[in-house]
């Protein structure tokens, strides 16, 4: 059965897989395959652009380019790469996260154009600021209208990046508690900042 467009997932059809960097080698060992790359994408797509998501503060057209990156670098590396598909998160996760900050320090230390003679570009840049500190006040805020059982859950998950599986270990409680403790604190995070 063969797939049609609609069906492929965007990070992986087509774009940069095979492209070199110049002054890059071709890596010393064979293609891991179209079907390695899906069953990548299939196995923490979605996880690893919700995480960008987050990691961008909304922006989910450069969180689509990180997992794009992200992606290219695992089917770069895949020779080296050991355990299975299945294994692969912690890795990836720390690529994007690390993808993320290289993206966002190069944002920060552009110029802005002081040549255009418009003062809206400066007001612009004041303004995008402003909204970033007035995000993470709102974020504050709502994180400490949470219970103390929510809010460590929260910390662990999104700011310490731990995965489900640490914190259940670390709070000695069930996977499940700690998913359930996500939802509702992200569910009651969005209602206090809304």
């Amino acid at each position: 059965m063969t797939q049609g467009p609609a069906q492929t997932p965007p990070a992986v059809a087509g774009g940069r897989q095979g492209a070199l960097r110049p002054g890059e080698q071709e890596p010393d060992r064979p293609d891991p395959g179209e079907a390695w790359m899906k069953a990548v994408y299939e196995a923490h797509g979605t996880p690893l652009y919700w995480y960008l998501v987050r990691l961008t503060l909304g922006d989910r057209r450069a969180a689509e380019d990180l997992l794009q990156e992200t992606l290219l670098r695992a089917w770069r590396h895949a020779g080296r790469l050991t355990g299975g598909v299945e294994n692969l998160r912690p890795w990836l996760f720390t690529v994007a996260r690390r993808l993320a900050i290289d993206a966002a320090q190069a944002k920060m230390r552009r110029p802005v154009p002081v040549d255009s003679g418009d003062d809206a570009e400066f007001a612009l840049a004041d303004h995008d600021a402003t909204d970033r500190v007035a995000t993470a006040d709102a974020v504050r805020r709502a994180l400490a209208t949470l219970s103390p059982r929510h809010r460590q859950v929260v910390v662990e998950l999104y700011l310490k990046d731990s995965s489900v599986v640490q914190v259940a270990q670390r709070l000695g409680v069930p996977e499940g508690t700690v998913k359930s403790r996500a939802f509702y604190a992200l569910k009651a995070m969005r209602a206090a900042i809304g």
